[in-house]
């Protein structure tokens, strides 16, 4: 979605209704079962995103995130760490999409 930020904003209002796959609404579906009931996973929800393309080691990776920024933002929040600017995260997309995220000097 790098480079298209209506698709990226139609995600975020609703990925139901966004311009996106058939396989990755079903991902969201997926992660946004883990965000909000993670008790509530059972089979049946592996089996559906696995019908729809998605791996076990697919689905793995999107828990983990899931779970990562969920204890990122909780640190975050916690810790009263300040929001940056929307030209801040503008700033840092291009700059991680360009660059990566090891600094040139660690290289």
């Amino acid at each position: 979605m790098l480079g298209d930020a209506e698709k990226v904003r139609a995600v975020l209002d609703n990925y139901e209704t966004a311009p996106i796959s058939e396989a990755e609404k079903a991902l969201l579906k997926f992660v946004a079962k883990v965000n909000g009931r993670p008790d509530g996973i059972d089979r049946a929800d592996v089996e559906e995103a696995k019908r729809a393309g998605w791996s076990d080691e697919a689905l793995y990776d999107a828990i983990a995130v899931c779970a990562l920024f969920n204890f990122y933002n909780r640190w975050i929040a916690g810790n009263g760490v300040q929001d940056m600017t929307a030209f801040g995260y503008k700033m840092s997309g291009r700059r991680l999409a360009t660059e990566g995220y090891v600094h040139p000097a660690r290289e």
